[in-house]
C-alpha cells in the first residue's frame, strides 16, 4: 500500500523505498524507521496517510 504525505503531497510507494535516504525498494511503510520523514517537505510518518 502506497501513503501519501498530507503536508506536500509525496507519495511513498513500497516497491521504490527511498533509496536516497537508505530506504530499500520493498520496504512496507510500517517497517520504516520511527524518524523516517518525508524526504520532501520534512514532516514525520504521523503526517502521511494510506492511498488506494
Amino acid at each position: 500500500m502506497k501513503y501519501v504525505c498530507t503536508v506536500c503531497g509525496y507519495i511513498y510507494d513500497p516497491a521504490l523505498g527511498d533509496p536516497d535516504n537508505g530506504i530499500a525498494p520493498g520496504t512496507e511503510f510500517v517497517d520504516l524507521p520511527e524518524d523516517w520523514t518525508c524526504p520532501l517537505c520534512g514532516v514525520p510518518k504521523e503526517d502521511f496517510e494510506p492511498v488506494e
